[in-house]
């Protein structure tokens, strides 16, 4: 088995706070194969998440949290070995500071760190529609290393609820990142 995984998930302050705990619940069934992830999340994103899902539970996740402006955080710098990062959900804000490299909070210096180290960069804009500026930074987020996937969920797997409907995108993610899931496939 490869060795164990080192994440740091940064979350953002657009609407979607639902990718956010279905991928921390995920992250938490899967603790087999991580060996550390820290997550760094925006003023909007707490805010987002108590008026979305009615609670402040990401407070009780077994993972490190980070202050979005400790720049001691280890993945702040590429030694720590941090070999993913997925920004969920990422607002277009913290998507333009990334593709144009304005390293001013935990989160975009991460992102910065992880694409200059050739590591994996995945991120789940959900807004929609997106400007011709959306997708000209999605090109140059792209053309860096990154990997954009949008919170699109799908339906042939028939979720149930929202938390099921949510997760056809987090296992994308999961997907992308390499990790080994037990999630609906495509005609298996």
């Amino acid at each position: 088995m490869n060795r164990k995984k080192k994440v740091v998930l940064a979350v953002g302050g657009s609407s979607g706070s639902i990718y956010a705990k279905v991928l921390m619940d995920r992250l938490v069934e899967l603790k087999d194969q991580v060996e550390a992830v820290g997550v760094v999340m925006s003023d909007n994103a707490k805010f987002n998440w108590k008026y979305e899902l009615d609670n402040e539970d990401y407070k009780n996740y077994p993972f490190d949290f980070y202050d979005k402006m400790n720049f001691m955080a280890p993945f702040a710098s590429g030694s720590a070995r941090y070999e993913t990062m997925i920004v969920c959900p990422c607002s277009m804000g913290v998507m333009g500071r990334i593709a144009t490299g304005v390293s001013d909070d935990l989160t975009t210096r991460a992102a910065d760190v992880i694409l200059k180290e050739r590591r994996r960069l995945i991120l789940l804009p959900r807004d929609t529609p997106y400007s011709l500026i959306h997708i000209n930074n999605m090109k140059t987020i792209t053309e860096a290393g990154g990997i954009i996937c949008p919170a699109s969920p799908s339906f042939y797997s028939k979720p149930k609820d929202f938390e099921e409907l949510a997760l056809t995108v987090i296992d994308r993610a999961l997907d992308l990142a390499g990790f080994e899931l037990d999630t609906y496939r495509w005609s298996e």
